[in-house]
């Protein structure tokens, strides 16, 4: 097919408007247009004269479009019409992958995080059909606004002419890939992708532990038996994209970057409507700008008027003050000296002391505390999560049949040592936002149920939840008690993103 010329100020379909080239590849090329309908910035695929897989590159464009996952890209237009085709989908800023890898491999937990969503989202791709195939740091981002993206669905193999015999397992090992790259900042695969290669054993590629220290041993088994495609720790190769998916469903995943819902203020009106001459009323200002606009220094006030009448009027105010204040010190005066000696000192002795403000109080460390289960331990790996100051990420329970814990135990938690003990003044929870949780605060002088005694209790908690003690409470130990665990995916899980304790402070 002929193509037209493409270049800058180019609007295609009457409505995108081509700005600037970012890439250009193989005969395609990435534009960053502008939507002038919804005033939005979009991504664009152009192609050369020559480029052979138009129609396998607008094909697999609109099949994409129909999934609504939303970390995958979404495809807005694809068309091969008047000489020119093309492919528009949304326009993802953040930080790839590749980007967080920049000075090395990223904390395990929300590199894990970041494949998990990727997984799951590649999964519901491959249900409708859809594979991927060309799975690199570059295509998976963490977006500015605090979600996680997958690029390229469909689209990039079309465009690189990928195919594969077994498609499933082909994704599976590339999210292999990613995991091992986001654990170890090295790349397990034969493209240059901006990582150095994964280093070598006897021909063989290192797994994550063997590269980089403090990787969970579960993650470098997961690691391994997608890459790899070994069983590892008693379980089998993971095979599919859906397979990695469950593998990591019990990763905590980052939580989303607070977005504000207030609109920006508009077309502020400050004087007053037809002339009535009512005072102005202030202009309303957006929450997101108060802070920037306490930092601005106000404006000086109004000169006052210089007329006659002002001064009289000016004059008559002073003398009305003068004469206030001279009647109350005459009035105060008096009644100190009637006041007996005793009764003012009396009076003095009982002015209010300052309040204590309660202090933050750092755990010494923290601990999955199951002492009704089999194996007397609940996820203890994933517990330091939960002091670490980090909202993103969390130490949950496991998950259960029932909210009651499958009726397998009267509760579960997560247990801190403070060092020595300390008074408690309150307990902050981070809770997920699923609610119907109910926790116990329990605190004693030993990491053992029968000597924690329950303080403060909530029902049906979630979000944030101060735990505060009926009377003052003193001790080494303290530990949040589930009792009842609020939904999660079809079952039940108690989560906790953050613990703070609180003690009284000093006067």
């Amino acid at each position: 097919m002929s193509m037209s010329t493409v270049e800058p100020g180019t609007k295609l379909a009457d409505r995108f408007r081509l700005e600037d080239r970012v890439h250009e590849s193989g005969g395609a090329t990435l534009w960053k247009a502008l939507d002038e309908i919804l005033a939005r910035p979009v991504a664009v695929h152009t192609f050369a004269p020559d480029f052979s897989r138009v129609e396998e590159v607008v094909t697999a464009a609109r099949l994409a479009s129909r999934l609504t996952d939303p970390r995958l890209t979404q495809v807005f237009d694809a068309a091969d019409e008047d000489g020119t085709a093309y492919v528009v989908s949304e326009w993802v800023s953040g930080e790839s992958l590749l980007d967080l890898l920049e000075n090395g491999p990223v904390e395990p937990e929300r590199g894990a995080a970041l494949v998990a969503e990727a997984a799951e989202a590649l999964a519901h791709a491959h249900a409708a059909g859809l594979t991927h195939l060309h799975l690199t740091p570059a295509r998976l981002v963490w977006t500015s606004g605090g979600t996680v993206k997958l690029l390229g669905l469909a689209v990039d193999a079309a465009i690189l002419d990928l195919s594969s015999e077994d498609p499933a397992k082909e994704d599976a090992e590339g999210l292999g890939r990613l995991l091992y790259a986001a654990l170890t900042g090295h790349w397990p695969g034969d493209s240059d992708c901006g990582l150095p290669p994964a280093p070598l054993d006897d021909g063989k590629i290192c797994t994550p532990r063997q590269v980089t220290a403090g990787v969970p041993g579960y993650l470098d088994a997961i690691t391994c038996r997608a890459l790899l495609q070994e069983p590892r720790r008693g379980q089998p190769p993971l095979a599919t994209p859906a397979d990695v998916a469950e593998a990591l469903a019990e990763v905590p995943r980052p939580a989303p970057a607070p977005v504000t819902t207030a609109p920006p203020a508009l077309n502020l009106h400050t004087e007053a409507p037809d002339g009535l001459g009512m005072s102005p009323m202030p202009p309303r200002v957006p929450s997101h700008l108060a802070h920037q606009m306490s930092m601005v220094p106000p404006p000086p006030p109004p000169r006052p008027q210089t007329g006659a009448a002002s001064k009289i009027l000016l004059t008559v105010i002073v003398l009305l003050v003068m004469a206030a204040v001279g009647v109350g010190a005459w009035t105060v005066g008096k009644n100190l000296g009637n006041t007996p000696r005793d009764v003012a000192q009396s009076g003095s002795a009982q002015s209010p002391s300052p309040s204590r403000k309660p202090v933050t109080v750092k755990p010494v460390s923290a601990a999955g505390f199951d002492p009704l289960g089999t194996d007397r331990a609940e996820k203890p790996e994933l517990a330091p999560l939960a002091i670490d100051g980090k909202p993103s990420t969390d130490w949950h329970t496991d998950s259960y049949s029932t909210t009651d814990l499958g009726r397998l135990k009267d509760g579960v938690g997560l247990i801190l040592d403070m060092g020595k003990p300390i008074p408690i003044a309150d307990v902050v929870v981070s809770l997920g936002n699923a609610g119907g949780s109910t926790v116990q605060l329990k605190v004693g002088d030993a990491a053992d149920l029968s000597s924690l005694k329950t303080v403060a209790e909530k029902k049906g908690a979630s979000g944030s939840v101060t735990l505060t003690p009926e009377k003052a409470t003193t001790g080494q130990y303290v530990l949040i008690w589930f009792t009842r665990l609020p939904p999660y995916k079809g079952q039940y899980r108690g989560t906790i993103y953050e613990v703070t304790v609180h003690s009284p402070g000093s006067a």
